[in-house]
């Protein structure tokens, strides 16, 4: 269990931050930038939950603390024995909760707006900081080995909110439209 007895340390106050391993890197690293658009996406998530109830906010709790093993994943380079990772059964229920939730879904016609009702919106805006905290990832990993699974996590894990906003809209007939040149 995690216990925090002083918040400040003061040792970031140089501009790097310590990462599991007892190693510091520069608070803008591709790694330390990963698990902050990680925390950042979890954030946005805690904002969704405020709208959401029943299965949905059940799956919304399970994926924030999801991105906390995720951000421990990333915090911990190397190989280090006992170090919480992210696990292919996490990527698997994410796949699982897509398919059940993407069987009810009206087709899609046109690209999605971000919008409908508010924990569709909500949705969409984490969905989109996810994307940012998988492209770092996947820059990361080009130099620090970040491996496989908590880029799959991320990459599904976009893909996830986006099912789950359509969902809450109503099953997709909430979802608002692009319109392609509809205001030429």
């Amino acid at each position: 269990m995690v216990k925090l007895n002083k918040i400040y340390t003061r040792t970031g106050d140089d501009g790097t931050t310590g990462l599991v391993d007892g190693s510091r890197r520069a608070k803008h690293d591709a790694r330390v930038t990963a698990y902050g658009t990680a925390d950042e996406a979890n954030s946005a998530i805690g904002v969704a939950r405020l709208h959401a109830s029943g299965e949905a906010d059940a799956m919304l709790a399970r994926i924030q603390n999801d991105l906390f093993d995720l951000g421990a994943d990333l915090a911990t380079p190397g190989e280090i024995t006992g170090a919480l990772r992210i696990t292919q059964p996490q990527v698997d229920r994410l796949e699982r909760e897509i398919d059940a939730m993407n069987a009810d879904l009206q087709p899609l016609t046109s690209f999605i707006l971000p919008g409908g009702s508010a924990l569709a919106a909500c949705l969409h805006v984490a969905r989109t900081v996810v994307r940012r905290a998988e492209r770092i990832a996947v820059e990361a990993n080009e130099t620090d080995a970040i491996g496989d699974l908590p880029i799959k996590y991320l990459n599904r894990l976009s893909d996830h909110l986006f099912v789950l906003a359509r969902h809450c809209n109503d099953e997709g007939r909430a979802d608002v439209l692009w319109v392609p040149g509809a205001n030429r």
